[in-house]
Parts: structure tokens; C-alpha cells; sequence
């Protein structure tokens, strides 16, 4: 099950507590945040342990899903008007969101346009959404440039160190858990290319928890 809050980082956890840390303002901050910035950014957040996992986040995140957090998750969600994501993720939040139109954010959820990258989809039945099966970088250039706000990826891991090592991603949010997993898919894999960072933003949560935002180092 996605849950609200967890959505904009991952898939599979609590929606209860979700929920419960939901400010709800946050739901006014989305209707009022429609100005639109000069060029479109691709940004991304996850979840992740200090050992590098990014997976089952139902497994770990427990007791650390507070209101600092959904404000971090709701600023992100703000600043998109459009999501990007990569086939598993798109197909989790399908059987999910469109069934459960009463959840906190199912709105934004389910009627923001989405970015589908897969190449092994035909249809798309959770709509709004484009399948984007062609060469990802032209795309998303020609994305980048079309008005609008930030082009965020959900979830979606792979993607987002695909992207990161095509130099497509200028922003990557990590919510970096302080608990050591020891397995589990990891957002980095042996042999990935080298790609330098400048940590453009940090913050320590009550719960331990660090919030890093990062942009390329030439950016």
C-alpha cells in the first residue's frame, strides 16, 4: 500500500501515520503555489538509510514520519505541477490512489499529469499520464523548456540514478534515516559512474532524521 506523505519518496508504507502527520495547510499551500518559474527543473526525493537503501522504507521508517517531514514531502509536491516516474512505481500508485479518492492528497495524486518512462508499457490507464518510450534526454529537454513548474520524480530509484548519471536530475532530496538496514535495494550500485554534488541545503529533524539537498557541482 502507497501512502500519503511516504508517496513523494517511496512505496509501501504505514498510511495511517502518514496521515496523522499531515499538516493541513498543506492543502492550501498546493492551490496557492501556481506561479509558474522561468526554466523547469527535474527534482527528485527519496528515502534512504545510512547504508544507501532505498527499498521497502515500511520496514525501517517506523516512529520517523513526523510533521517536519511531511513538510519537507509537502514542499516538494508545491513546487510540481508534474510527475516522473519510472514503470513500477507508476503501476504501485495505480492500484492505490485511483480506489482511494478520499486519502489525504489523492487529489494532487491523482490529477497531476504524470511522465510514465517505461518500455515495456502500452496503455496507460491511471490518467492524467504521457508514456514517454523514446529517448529520455530529448524528452525532458524539450520538457524542461515548456512553461510550467518543477518536473519532480516519485519514488521511482532506479530512475532517479539513471538520471542523476545522465546529468538530467538538478536536484536530489534525500531523507536520510538514522538506521543501518544492512540489505535491500540500494539507490547506488557498485560500479556507477562518479558524479560530483554540492549539498545546497541541510537540515536536522527532531527525530534524527537529516534532510540534504543536493545539486550538480557545476550548477
Amino acid at each position: 500500500m502507497v501512502a500519503v506523505g511516504h508517496h513523494l519518496f517511496a512505496e509501501g508504507v504505514d498510511r495511517r501515520e502518514a496521515e496523522r502527520a499531515w499538516p493541513s495547510w498543506l492543502d492550501r499551500l498546493f492551490a496557492e503555489l501556481t506561479e509558474e518559474v522561468e526554466m523547469r527543473r527535474i527534482t527528485a526525493g527519496l528515502f534512504i538509510t545510512v547504508d544507501g537503501v532505498v527499498e521497502s522504507p515500511d520496514q525501517w521508517q517506523e516512529g520517523y514520519f513526523n510533521e517536519e517531514m511531511g513538510e519537507a514531502v509537502g514542499a516538494g509536491m508545491a513546487a510540481s505541477d508534474t510527475m516522473l516516474l519510472g514503470r513500477r512505481t507508476y503501476e504501485e500508485f495505480a492500484g492505490y490512489w485511483p480506489h482511494n479518492p478520499e486519502a489525504d492528497g489523492a487529489d494532487y495524486m491523482n490529477n497531476t499529469p504524470k511522465l510514465v518512462v517505461s518500455t515495456t508499457l502500452d496503455t496507460l490507464a491511471w490518467q492524467p499520464a504521457t508514456l514517454i518510450r523514446g529517448n529520455l534526454a530529448e524528452e525532458l529537454t524539450k520538457l524542461k523548456q515548456q512553461p510550467g513548474k518543477d518536473i519532480q520524480v516519485i519514488g521511482s530509484g532506479t530512475l532517479v540514478g539513471s538520471l542523476l548519471r545522465e546529468g538530467l536530475l538538478d536536484e536530489l532530496s534525500l531523507l536520510v534515516h538514522p538506521v543501518v538496514v544492512g540489505r535491500g535495494k540500494r539507490l547506488f550500485q557498485d560500479g556507477d559512474a562518479k558524479v560530483p554534488l554540492r549539498l545546497a541545503d541541510s537540515k536536522t529533524f527532531s527525530t534524527g532524521v537529516l534532510s540534504l539537498t543536493y545539486r550538480p557541482a557545476g550548477g
